[in-house]
Formats: C-alpha cells, sequence, structure tokens
C-alpha cells in the first residue's frame, strides 16, 4: 500500500472486534427475529466506522422486500396497508439507525438539488456518511442509445470530464452539507474504440480532470475497462489521492484480484462496490433476484473479498474514512452478504438456498 494509514488499534483481528451479541442479549432479540438481524448489523457497522474508519453499507436503500428484514412495516402504514410513497420518503431514517453509510445511486441520473439533499441529510444522523455516485452527464463519452437522453441518444457528450460543471453543479449544493457527505464517485462505463482509440488517451484526460478539482473532498474513480488496470492509471489517482473503486461487476476481474495489483490502493482512503458477479449481465440479476427479500446465490468469492477490506480496515485503519457498499444484485439481499462477511447469523427467513 503506498500510502500509510493510522497507526492500528490494540485488536487486531475480526474476532477480538466481538462483532456478534452477548448470549443473553442475542437470545432476548431473538424473540423477536425481525429485528435481531438490524440490532446486530448495527452494532457491528457501527463498531467498524468508530474504531477502523471503515463504513459499510449498500448500494441505494429504498427496497420494499427488506420489510420485516431491516425495516418494520408497521412504520409505513396508513389506514391499516403498507404506504410506498411514505416508506420510499421515510425509509432512509431506519436505514440510518443500522448502517453508518449508503451509496446513493440516484446521483448518477441527475444531479442533485438543494432540496433533494436537505431532505435526505435530515433524515441520518452526525456522522453517517452518504456517498454519491457523481452525474453522468460527467462521466458518459457518448450518449447511450436510450430514451431517458431524447435526442441527445447516440451523440457525444460535449460535457464529459468538465471540471467546471461538476464544481458547480454537483458539489456546489453538496457544500453546506459536507458533515454528512462521503465519497463521490465516478463511474465509467466501459470504453470502446469509439470513445478512445486508445485508453491512454482518457487517463490524460482524467489527469487532467483530478488536477482541477477542489483537494478537500474524497473521490473515487471507477472503471469498467479490465485493461484500464494497469500502472499508468493507478499512477493517476495517486498522484491526485484519488480511490481506484474495487468493482465487482460483469466484466472486471473479482475484487481480490483487483486488490492484489501492484499499486491499487491509491489514496489515503480505499472505496469499493460489490455489485454484479463476473460474468452475470446487470438485467440477469435483476431478473432473477428481485425483490431482493432472500438470498439466491452466495457469492464466497465476494464475501472473502469483503472480509479481506474489513480486516485491513481493523489492523491498519486509513487515515479518511473508507467505504463498502454492497447491491442486492450480487447475491439477492445485502443486508444478508454484509451481515456474512461480518461472520454474523443471517436472517434466515431471507437466506434460500440450499435448505
Amino acid at each position: 500500500m503506498r500510502v500509510e494509514g493510522k497507526s492500528s488499534p490494540p485488536s487486531s483481528d475480526l474476532s477480538t472486534l466481538n462483532f456478534q451479541l452477548p448470549p443473553a442479549v442475542s437470545a432476548s432479540l431473538r424473540l423477536s427475529t425481525s429485528r435481531a438481524l438490524p440490532a446486530a448489523l448495527a452494532r457491528a457497522t457501527g463498531r467498524l466506522a468508530r474504531e477502523s474508519s471503515l463504513y459499510l453499507g449498500t448500494s441505494s436503500w429504498k427496497y420494499e422486500g427488506w420489510l420485516g428484514q431491516i425495516y418494520d412495516e408497521q412504520r409505513y402504514l396508513t389506514r391499516g396497508k403498507l404506504s410506498t410513497k411514505r416508506f420510499e420518503t421515510e425509509c432512509l431514517e431506519e436505514y440510518a439507525e443500522i448502517f453508518p453509510s449508503v451509496c446513493v445511486d440516484a446521483g448518477y441520473y441527475r444531479f442533485p438539488s438543494e432540496k433533494y439533499l436537505t431532505n435526505l441529510c435530515a433524515q441520518v444522523p452526525d456522522g453517517f456518511r452518504l456517498c454519491y455516485k457523481v452525474t453522468d452527464e460527467i462521466t458518459v463519452k457518448k450518449f447511450p442509445k436510450l430514451e431517458r437522453f431524447g435526442d441527445r441518444a447516440g451523440a457525444d457528450n460535449e460535457h464529459f470530464l468538465n471540471a467546471k460543471l461538476f464544481i458547480d453543479t454537483f458539489l456546489g449544493p453538496l457544500s453546506s452539507h459536507r458533515k454528512k457527505t462521503g465519497v463521490l464517485i465516478f463511474e465509467f462505463s466501459a470504453f470502446y474504440p469509439t470513445h478512445f482509440e486508445r485508453l491512454r488517451d482518457f487517463i490524460a484526460l482524467l489527469d487532467e480532470f483530478l488536477g482541477q478539482l477542489p483537494t478537500d473532498w474524497q473521490y473515487g474513480v471507477e472503471v469498467r475497462n479490465t485493461k484500464l488496470l494497469r500502472a499508468e492509471y493507478f499512477d493517476v489517482l495517486h498522484a491526485h489521492n484519488v480511490a481506484h473503486v474495487f468493482n465487482s461487476w460483469t466484466k472486471m476481474p473479482p475484487v481480490a484480484e483487483q486488490m492484489a495489483m501492484p499499486g491499487a490502493f491509491t489514496a489515503d482512503f480505499f472505496a469499493a462496490r460489490f455489485l454484479l458477479r463476473p460474468g452475470r449481465a446487470y438485467q440477469q440479476a435483476v431478473d432473477s433476484f428481485q425483490p431482493y427479500a432472500e438470498t439466491k446465490e452466495k457469492n464466497e468469492e465476494a464475501r472473502t473479498a469483503l472480509r479481506s477490506l474489513i480486516q485491513r480496515s481493523v489492523t491498519h485503519p486509513t487515515a479518511r474514512p473508507s467505504y463498502a457498499f454492497v447491491n442486492n444484485r450480487l447475491e439477492g439481499n445485502s443486508p444478508n452478504t454484509i451481515a456474512a462477511a461480518l461472520d454474523l447469523p443471517v436472517d434466515t427467513r431471507s437466506e434460500s438456498i440450499l435448505r
């Protein structure tokens, strides 16, 4: 690791952190099975954030499939029935009672307004970190041929890596919410020869872009081209103290392989997103795993990589907070995936495999 973190705490392995609840408390909690997992997760993830500077969370949070597992349905009833609108509007507050961070995927689709950000921050306590995917207006080289892009579908994006637009339109509204903001993730979809004849041209543009940004925010870069994972790319991120976001994705190497690459830890913190099993298409995962109420497929490789990052944070806490997020489309139910990586008992009602 190129950048040294803070000195390690006295306890140096996961077992000494005692994530699991004491037997008496655990027995009491299990009288109400639906609240046992949230209590255990809150204890473990809260301690990691406080003592090891690692913020564990999920990618987005508005999943009705988590009702009865993570969320208490009674909180969202109107006239005795579940109000989807109330649930989607208010459930972040309950989420923040369990996890210390979340990745706001919605940031990718539109620039966040002051009203939107104020509403999010009002639902989470001090110490919580809202992390955001940066709007694709900054990260898309050529607009995909999707309906939401209208007349721009298939056209080059004139705002690709526009530092001024990012500073004014993304960082601007966030500025008054700094204390509850974590890493900002620039996600770049796979580039093809129609985007860049040579990937080194993207690396050069990225270097120029990062050099124009204010340095007092945490940034991460997530790429989807395996060929970008080389010294030239890692060196640029390291020069700007920007994290390479380890990502489990369709055509990317497993996270463990990325972690083992020389120079892959590029900043004084790290970030990871466990999204899909390599080789699986996004829509295939959606079709297989919705409504995300249970684990459908264990991914031991991803769980082991997440455990490794947890262990790393315990033995060598980073200078600034680190982040790891799990998506439902990895195994079917991200709270269970996180619980398994923390060696906590999963919610067996949501663990459907091979029973």
